[in-house]
């Protein structure tokens, strides 16, 4: 049994073996389709893993978004999201990026979120990687920022990073795993 895949915002780097969702009519793009327009042309229920990798910043609502993503997923699907981290350049440079995020944004969908009334979509945020600049990740600071993904105990460094030291230690970006909810 082989899993079903959809990789929304393709562009011309579609993931190997899934189908691709795009805006544009680009070779590879399998099913071209506005995603700010709802609902996206698949039923409920229908994907074992969806990809959006640098998408999710030009997008014009992210809880809707993820709401739509909620519902083509199957129960228990993985979604992986790659963005950029706020305090990268590239995230401010490109003018149609309408959303900064950083590394709890994505747990706003979460059951233990006290926010999570904004939307009935339910993720477990199963892993979020920072990716640094090169020169902070060989000095070691990437590792120490992405202990809490081996455990939780480590929390506190992500957050003190996020909170006091991303400005001085810029973020490159993000990757996320979320698992469905239903």
């Amino acid at each position: 049994m082989s899993l079903k895949s959809l990789d929304i915002g393709c562009g011309r780097f579609k993931f190997p073996g899934s189908i691709g969702l795009d805006i544009v009519p680009l070779k590879g793009v399998d099913v071209v389709h506005d995603l700010d327009k709802f609902p996206y042309p698949f039923p409920s229920d229908a994907f074992d893993y969806i990809r959006l990798s640098h998408v999710v910043e030009h997008i014009q609502s992210v809880v809707q978004t993820m709401e739509e993503v909620h519902r083509i997923a199957k129960p228990a699907a993985l979604v992986e999201i790659i963005t950029p981290h706020y305090t990268d350049a590239s995230s401010w440079q490109d003018p149609s990026h309408r959303w900064h995020l950083n590394s709890w944004s994505f747990n706003h969908f979460s059951l233990k979120s006290q926010t999570n009334y904004y939307s009935k979509a339910r993720f477990d945020v199963e892993y979020a990687e920072i990716k640094l600049l090169k020169l902070y990740k060989y000095l070691g600071f990437e590792f120490l920022i992405n202990l809490q993904n081996r455990n939780k105990r480590y929390r506190f460094l992500r957050k003190f990073w996020e909170h006091y030291l991303c400005y001085l230690i810029r973020g490159k970006m993000m990757v996320f795993r979320l698992r469905v909810l239903k």
